[in-house]
C-alpha cells in the first residue's frame, strides 16, 4: 500500500493504492467522518487478488483539496471526481465500492455512469433518489437522520466536533459500532486529518450542500449491484437497503445480521469475501 497523489477535476486529492497498475481498477469511496484509511484491511485483500486498488480521501478530507465554498461539495461533483479519478489510470471500465457517502456516490455514478462501470458495491448507504419517499413513509429515519439538520448550522457543529479533541467523533465512530471495530492507531490517523486546517468545515459541507443538490433520479439500474448491509445501523433502516435494490435490474443483497453501520471494521474477512466474490 503506497500514497499518490491525483490532480483531477480541479482538485488535488491524496489516495491510498494499492495492487498492480496493470490490475483492473477498483475505487474504494469512503464516508464520513472517516477516510481513504477506513479500507485498509479491503485494499490489501483486493491488491492481492490483482485489483489495481485506489482509496481516495475525497475532497474535504486527509490531505485532499478543501475548497470553502458549500457549492464544491454537491453530489454530481464528487461523482465527477471518482470518474476523473479512473481516467487519470487510463480505466474505461472499473468498478467502485462505497460506504456511507461514498454509497451515495457509488448509486449516483451506477444511475448516471453505468456505461463506464463493471460492479457496484453498496455498503451502508442509500440510494439518494430514494431517501426522501422513504423518509416520508417511515417517520423513524428522520429521527435517525437527526444530525443532518443539525449540520446545517454555521459554524457551531465545528465548535462542537472539535471540542475535548473531536471528542463528539470519536464517540460517534465507537459508540455506534461493535466493541473493537476501531483500534487506536485508525482513530489517531483520524484525529490527525480532523486537526487539519478547514477539514472540519469541509466535511461538514458535504452535508450542508444537501439542499442545493441536482436530484439523483430514481432510475433503472443496470449494472450490477451488491448491496453489503450491516442490519444493526443506528443511522439508517434496512428499508434503504431495498428500496434501493427495487431500482435494480441486477441486485443482491448480503445482509450482516450483527453488523452496524461499520461493517468493513467488524467483519473485513467477510466483507473481503464478499467484495471478491462480487467482483470476480
Amino acid at each position: 500500500m503506497r500514497t499518490r497523489t491525483y490532480d483531477v477535476n480541479g482538485q488535488r486529492l491524496e489516495a491510498l493504492v494499492g495492487g498492480p497498475d496493470s490490475g483492473e481498477l477498483v475505487l474504494l469511496l469512503h464516508g464520513f467522518p472517516e477516510s481513504g484509511d477506513a479500507w485498509r484491511r479491503q485494499i490489501a485483500a483486493l491488491a492481492g487478488a490483482g485489483y489495481h486498488v485506489i482509496a481516495p480521501h475525497q475532497r474535504g478530507y486527509a490531505g485532499s483539496s478543501k475548497p470553502a465554498s458549500l457549492f464544491e461539495y454537491r453530489l454530481g461533483l464528487l461523482a465527477r471526481d471518482a470518474i476523473a479519478l479512473a481516467d487519470a489510470v487510463g480505466a474505461t471500465k472499473w468498478s467502485v465500492v462505497g460506504h456511507d457517502w461514498g454509497a451515495a456516490i457509488a448509486w449516483r455514478l451506477a444511475t448516471t455512469h453505468a456505461d463506464r462501470l463493471r460492479h457496484v458495491v453498496v455498503m451502508n448507504g442509500p440510494h439518494p433518489g430514494t431517501v426522501g419517499l422513504h423518509a416520508l413513509r417511515r417517520p423513524t429515519q428522520l429521527l435517525r437522520s437527526w444530525y443532518i439538520g443539525a449540520f446545517q448550522v454555521p459554524f457551531v457543529p465545528e465548535l462542537l466536533l472539535r471540542a475535548g479533541d473531536h471528542a463528539w467523533l470519536r464517540h460517534a465512530l465507537t459508540a455506534s459500532a461493535n466493541t473493537g471495530a476501531f483500534d487506536e492507531d485508525l482513530l489517531r490517523t483520524y484525529e490527525a486529518q480532523w486537526s487539519q486546517p478547514g477539514a472540519l468545515a469541509s466535511m461538514l459541507n458535504w452535508y450542508r450542500a444537501i439542499p442545493w443538490e441536482a436530484p439523483t433520479p430514481a432510475l433503472p439500474i443496470d449494472v450490477p449491484v451488491t448491496v453489503l448491509w450491516g442490519e444493526r445501523d443506528r443511522f439508517l433502516d434496512r428499508g434503504l437497503a431495498d428500496a434501493g435494490l427495487a431500482l435494480c435490474r441486477h441486485g443482491e443483497l448480503v445482509p450482516f445480521p450483527n453488523a452496524t453501520h461499520w461493517l468493513h471494521h467488524e467483519e473485513p474477512a467477510e466483507v473481503n469475501r464478499r467484495l471478491l466474490q462480487a467482483l470476480a
